[in-house]
């Protein structure tokens, strides 16, 4: 059995032990915070201390394909989501009123269904039931503090990670070293090991590229007897008002969160919603969040916080065709990150573990290993992060727009008009014609691969002719209603000077 170590016990990390051990691998997962305390959700919630995971407490999307993955591989796992109290959304309970009436279930959309609870509730199973299996020890409460390489003479041209270095985070100071024949990083955002192969002469070159927002999260529970609004209102809870972005994410024992994104340059706005008396104030003037914050619908259960320095990243192992470093992998975000505000670094992550699960189990050679590996993380997520950093650049030059009075969506090229038209074409399709909807929850899901759906003659003739509507009437499928930019900073100026 080859010998594994895994650094970092997120969920991408647990992901990967997960597909690895069942290739007969031993793996061994170190993690830098303590196990989640005994009890329910809400103990994981509010009383793990989870540093190591920044985004712990923010509202997350678990997509299709991460879904299907586990569904798939791990039914037992999913079953545990359910008695944990997450939830199973599915296609037809997402669609919108106009198309209840002609909906007629199809294979596909038993793919197409949302896994909804807070990340507290999904990493207390997920490292309990991790915990369980046969070829996997966890390890916390473990600081690594740097990578070991062996000689390259010996091993050839390339370098190889042999290990790493450790020490107790409990005050202890001896350092240690463990071996082992693979090393996995699965430390996400705040990874190390870049740095610390730097000082191993290992160059690892990367693209990152800054979002220019930030968001705020605060979360709420529904009072005793209260139902959730419904997904079929008019006013949808999740849109984008120009200036600001917004979404409720419903979560298990009547949770939920609520999301407030902006623009860097927003500076009166971003003050406020850290004020929690303005947060409210503020998601109350939207249509679509009001059902659900209204003080006769919800409590308050955390201050409104903050989550910046969000940026796509990728990370190159391979140059000129050559592996910078063998036995070495990095998965999730510690290889590729988008921004968190698409909900899809949780399926990235899932995709990623099994590619490398399945590339350590057919391939032996460590210099082929890195090779098909960098190969089919091209072309199985490269697709994703090129879509999310288009949509972060058009973003970007929306809200400069918006700040300076301009009118972005203004097409002065027939190739800008062109990607416009499409755009707003299928938003307005996809609210009446079903099989554009199930088109776009393909891609929204990651189970193709972005804009695929575009491609089918059926749906190519309906927005065709949904383009001949203009695109001022299908726009406005795109926007939300809500106050606009002056009328919220007045709000929040009049509020300020109370």
């Amino acid at each position: 059995m080859q010998k594994v170590l895994i650094v970092g016990g997120g969920i991408c990390g647990m992901c990967a032990a997960l597909a690895l051990s069942r290739k007969n691998m031993q793996v061994t997962v170190l993690e830098r915070d303590g196990p989640p305390p005994e009890g329910d959700a809400d103990a994981a919630f509010f009383d793990w201390n989870r540093r190591g995971a920044a985004q712990f407490r923010h509202p997350h999307a678990f997509l299709g394909l991460m879904c299907n993955i586990l569904q798939d591989n791990y039914p037992d796992l999913v079953e545990a989501f359910w008695a944990a109290g997450a939830r199973k959304v599915t296609f037809d309970q997402m669609l919108p009123l106009a198309l209840k009436e002609q909906y007629i279930p199809v294979e596909e959309d038993k793919k197409l269904w949302l896994l909804m609870c807070r990340r507290a509730t999904i990493e207390t199973v997920l490292r309990r039931y991790v915990g369980a299996q046969k070829n996997i020890e966890i390890r916390n409460d473990v600081i690594v503090n740097g990578v070991i390489l062996g000689n390259a003479e010996q091993e050839g041209a390339y370098p190889t990670v042999k290990g790493i270095s450790i020490r107790l985070s409990k005050g202890e100071s001896d350092v240690s070293i463990i071996e082992a024949d693979i090393v996995i990083d699965a430390s996400g955002r705040t990874s190390q090991f870049q740095a610390w192969l730097a000082k191993e002469g290992v160059e690892i070159k990367e693209e990152k590229e800054a979002a220019e927002i930030v968001y705020y999260t605060r979360h709420y529970q529904l009072l005793p007897g209260v139902e959730e609004p419904s997904r079929h209102r008019e006013e949808r809870s999740a849109g984008d008002l120009g200036y600001l972005k917004f979404g409720v994410f419903p979560g298990d024992g009547g949770n939920f969160a609520v999301i407030i994104c902006l623009p860097d340059g927003e500076s009166k706005l971003r003050q406020a919603v850290k004020n929690a008396e303005q947060f409210d104030e503020i998601v109350s003037l939207i249509p679509g969040v009001l059902p659900w914050v209204s003080k006769d619908k919800s409590r308050a259960t955390t201050p409104p916080f903050g989550f910046s320095d969000i940026h796509a990243v990728w990370k190159h192992f391979v140059s000129d065709g050559k592996p910078q470093v063998l036995n070495f992998f990095a998965v999730g975000d510690a290889a590729v990150r988008t921004n968190p505000l698409y909900g899809r670094g949780c399926s990235i992550s899932a995709l990623h573990a099994h590619i490398l699960a399945d590339v350590l189990e057919e391939i032996k050679d460590p210099i082929e290993r890195a090779l098909i590996y960098e190969a089919r993380t091209e072309e199985k997520i490269r697709p994703i992060y090129k879509a999310s950093l288009n949509e972060d650049r058009q973003g970007i030059q929306r809200a400069k727009a918006i700040v300076e009075g301009r009118i972005f969506d203004k097409a002065n090229t027939f190739k800008k008009w062109l990607r416009l038209a499409i755009g707003d074409a299928v938003g307005a399709a996809a609210r009446e014609q079903i099989h554009v909807l199930r088109g776009a929850m393909r891609t929204f899901n990651l189970l193709e691969k972005p804009g695929d759906f575009l491609s089918e003659w059926p749906i190519r003739l309906t927005l065709m002719r949904y383009m001949l509507k203009g695109r001022e009437q299908n726009a406005k499928a795109r926007y939300q209603p809500g106050p606009s930019r002056s009328e919220m900073i007045e709000l929040v100026d009049k509020n300020r000077d109370k």
